[in-house]
């Protein structure tokens, strides 16, 4: 069963949804490199989850970039004022 990674960053609002946010993220990341193994999808194409990183490496530098681009924007947005939701948008921005 797919689990709706929108809807699990929309209920983040403490600690511990964060925690599954990211455990959920964790395991969509590890079926998306299992269907790879499978069946590679093009080099110049999202991965078969949707993933556009295929290495932790590679997600956290795109993370942290996101991250300083945007952090002035968060600052003044009130809907990303929570501090669990900004970090659930830093980490699962690029997947969704």
């Amino acid at each position: 069963m797919s689990v709706d990674l929108d809807e699990l960053l929309e209920r983040v609002t403490d600690e511990q949804s964060f925690i599954d946010f990211v455990a959920a993220l964790g395991a969509d990341f590890s079926r998306e490199r299992a269907l790879e193994e499978a069946t590679p999808s093009s080099a110049y194409q999202a991965g078969a989850l949707g993933w556009e990183n295929g290495s932790v490496d590679m997600f956290l530098d795109a993370a942290a970039a996101w991250a300083m681009a945007t952090s002035r924007n968060a600052q003044a947005d009130a809907a990303l004022s929570d501090v669990w939701q900004r970090r659930a948008d830093l980490v699962g921005w690029e997947v969704l």
